[in-house]
């Protein structure tokens, strides 16, 4: 008899976990209580898997074997509570996809700085010519890697949601870049909590495995002392002098282990001090296997930076335009905002997730001389930073916020879109966000 697996959610990591059930001989049905992108849908359909969309069947449901949810369902939804109390087994498709391969994985998990560190770690690895595959919260979900192809190595991005619901999910080598207040509405407001889902990325990795992290990182750091990993820790810094881990001084970084090797600062491709952080973080698993160190030199200084992150738009009347419409939180944001080298007008706004942004103040005054608001709310905002820059104004629509940007603009100024919020007042997501800013930056 064939088990019952049900999958909730019908996005990316939705279909890839339906068409991974389907061809591991389960009985797959895929359940969304929205509507499926045609894509979707289609591939459901050319592959006969049964779903349905725009409600959840009960009954059907509660009768799994299996249960795979989707990082985009709440975990305190009522359904999921029923599932769990009928001692149901609920994973996310990280863990899964995970069962089905024998492949090392890197994972990559942080609050800032989780695509550009992956896209990165992916550029090294197929530099060196190795057989890997990239995705998780980037591009393809890990289930449709697995389903698709045999990879010697998968590179993937992973958030906090989809690591709350892992159970033996074991990369060779766990990277956490940091830990800032973000999605605390689905964490009861706790940073803790929310920190303690992020340590899930270490919690089954064994003796064998890499725990590489940030030695900057406070939350982190603390966390350490209560959480036991049995990987090897390999820390990382900006500050510290650390003989057994990797550490920069202005010129350079030092990756000790397992083998030295010195890089230079200049010749990163990628800008700003929370970039050499990813460089480092990037490097030291590149290190760990055994990467040749021409070619992760050579891969540090060609590599392209990530779209929606600080990506360069046009020059309008000596105006530079900057997309960095993945800055979803304030640190993010922060990030943006410090490595700004220019007087700036910020574009900033949408959907709020708890946003404290007072720890933004000293570098608004010391950077930004015009905030244009993008969003339905913008009452956080407003009260945070009035007073405080020559002009602030609010708009609903990114061709007015663009155009009000430009207006406020000196030659020689930067406009930088960096939301510190999420998109979904007003966007799809934040590359229609970005798409959008750079649709409307080529019409000016």
């Amino acid at each position: 008899m064939k088990e019952n697996l049900i999958i909730l959610g019908g996005g990316e990591s939705g279909v890839g976990a339906a068409l991974l059930g389907k061809k591991q001989g389960f009985r797959v049905f895929l359940s969304d209580k929205g509507m499926l992108k045609d894509e979707y849908r289609e591939k459901l359909i050319d592959n006969e898997i049964e779903f349905e969309e725009g409600v959840h069947s009960e009954e059907r449901i509660l009768d799994a074997d299996l249960v795979v949810k989707s990082p985009g369902v709440p975990k305190k939804a009522e359904l999921i509570r029923k599932l769990k109390s009928k001692h149901i087994q609920v994973v996310s498709e990280i863990e899964f996809a995970s069962r089905y391969t024998n492949a090392k994985i890197i994972a990559i998990t942080g609050s800032n700085g989780k695509t550009t560190t992956t896209s990165l770690v992916y550029h090294l690895l197929m530099q060196a010519g190795l057989n890997v595959g990239l995705g998780g919260n980037i591009g393809k979900s890990f289930a449709q890697l697995v389903v698709e192809d045999n990879y010697d190595y998968y590179v993937l991005e992973i958030s906090s949601f989809q690591l709350d619901d892992v159970v033996n999910f074991r990369p060779y080598i766990a990277i956490l870049l940091n830990i800032t207040p973000d999605h605390l509405d689905q964490y009861d407001y706790k940073l803790e909590l929310y920190a303690r889902s992020k340590f899930k990325i270490t919690e089954n990795q064994s003796h064998e495995d890499y725990f590489v992290y940030n030695f900057d990182d406070g939350t982190t750091v603390e966390l350490l002392k209560e959480i036991n990993t049995n990987a090897k820790k390999i820390p990382y810094s900006m500050n510290t002098n650390l003989p057994e881990g990797t550490y920069a001084d202005d010129e350079k970084v030092y990756v000790n282990y397992p083998d030295k090797l010195e890089l230079s600062i200049p010749e990163f491709s990628l800008r700003g001090k929370h970039n050499v952080s990813n460089t480092m973080a990037a490097a030291t698993a590149a290190n760990i296997l055994k990467i040749r160190k021409e070619t992760i030199k050579r891969s540090l200084s060609d590599f392209t930076a990530v779209e929606h992150r600080l990506e360069s738009v046009l020059k309008i009347g000596g105006i530079e335009f900057i997309n960095d419409s993945k800055a979803t939180n304030v640190n993010a944001a922060y990030y943006a905002l410090e490595s700004m080298t220019t007087p700036t007008v910020w574009i900033v706004g949408g959907t709020d997730k708890g946003n404290d942004y007072s720890e933004l103040i000293p570098l608004v005054k010391k950077k930004v001389h015009a905030i244009v608001c993008l969003g339905l709310d913008n009452s956080k905002i407003l009260d945070a930073f009035d007073g405080l820059v020559d002009n602030i104004v609010e708009t609903q629509s990114m061709q007015d916020a663009v155009r009000s940007a430009y207006m406020f603009g000196r030659k020689g100024d930067t406009v930088l879109l960096s939301p510190a919020c999420a998109s979904f007042d007003l966007f799809k997501n934040y590359e229609d966000r970005g798409n959008q800013f750079k649709k409307e930056v080529k019409n000016l």
